[in-house]
């Protein structure tokens, strides 16, 4: 009887010692940074798989338009920000889980060429699917040979190029020291040359900051060059780093679009019928997405395919504690990180 006890608590003790060791590993996994977003509803790009591998605003331009705020704090250096087999994993992970995805997609809270591993990853990503894998960049990267290399790779490279004047250049972009307007549009150039993905050229317009028929004329003739295979025009949408950014209308840019020809296209709001429901945490979900930038309660909706509902339920217990903050930008409501 004695030895049965004896047995008996030892298997007590031991089943203890697995849940305390498997509550540390539970507690470890969730403490591990995580470098993918979404998939989030993208107007350009159908349902996209974020991948942020550098530490919030490490950029190499502080626009004026950004997003994310400020950060006059530039920088053009390269390093491994993240862990390559690290994201890489995450990756995976995501994929085998059949949630749907359209496109992969390095974009997030920086300058994702930064990144010293980019060439690597999206080496790693094109082994594991045939899905397009895409890079945002504000194009600093390609005005080396070093940095149009690492994007060879990529299906689809979506470069910014908003100023075709060092002028214009300096007070929308606010680059690192010694980037210079020209190097970035001869950089582009030079990658069209090598690049036998698709490039898409997106122009930010700001109001009466780079919207000038001279500029936009300065912007054709560098577009020409360049020769992307779509010229996307945006303006100021969501809430930006300066209040002086202000958005052009939507006549204004359909009279601006003739200009640059037939491949110029307006990006328009990203409208479709939610997906079926993921199994995900919602406040989690939703932590990590205004983490990146500000969302309205619709883009978290469609992005995690949960009820209008069940979103404003976790958006209010997220607002109780504090951990996001509401802004108004042009008449929506967006939600940050507090």
């Amino acid at each position: 009887m004695i030895a049965r006890s004896l047995g008996s608590s030892r298997r007590i003790r031991n089943d203890e010692a697995r849940s305390v060791e498997m509550t540390k590993s539970d507690r470890r996994r969730r403490n591990k940074p995580v470098f993918l977003y979404g998939p989030v509803p993208s107007r350009r790009l159908g349902y996209s798989l974020g991948i942020d591998i550098v530490p919030l605003k490490t950029c190499s331009m502080d626009c004026i338009y950004c997003q994310l705020g400020s950060n006059p704090v530039t920088t053009m250096r390269k390093k491994v920000y993240a862990p390559v087999k690290a994201v890489l994993a995450q990756i995976r992970t995501v994929i085998e889980s059949g949630r749907r995805i359209d496109a992969i997609t390095f974009s997030g809270s920086g300058e994702p060429t930064l990144h010293a591993g980019i060439e690597r990853m999206i080496r790693g990503i094109k082994s594991m699917t045939d899905l397009p894998v895409v890079v945002l960049t504000n194009s600093s990267s390609l005005a080396t040979e070093d940095g149009r290399k690492k994007l060879l790779g990529a299906d689809i490279v979506v470069p910014s190029l908003d100023a075709a004047t060092e002028t214009v250049f300096m007070n929308i972009n606010r680059p690192a020291a010694g980037l210079t307007a020209g190097e970035i549009i001869r950089g582009l150039v030079k990658f069209r040359e090598v690049f036998h993905g698709q490039i898409w050229l997106e122009i930010m317009l700001v109001k009466g900051m780079n919207d000038r028929p001279a500029h936009l004329k300065k912007l054709k003739e560098a577009a020409v060059r360049i020769r992307p295979d779509k010229i996307q025009l945006n303006t100021v949408v969501r809430p930006p780093a300066e209040k002086s950014s202000r958005p052009l209308g939507r006549r204004e840019l359909e009279k601006i679009r003739p200009l640059f020809g037939a491949a110029a296209e307006i990006i328009a709001d990203f409208r479709k019928k939610e997906r079926d429901a993921a199994a995900v945490d919602i406040e989690d979900a939703v932590i990590a997405m205004v983490g990146r930038r500000p969302v309205t309660s619709r883009d978290i909706s469609l992005s995690l395919g949960v009820s209008a509902g069940a979103v404003r339920r976790t958006l209010r217990r997220l607002l109780d504690k504090g951990a996001v903050k509401v802004s108004t930008h042009r008449g929506s409501t967006y939600y940050e990180k507090f």
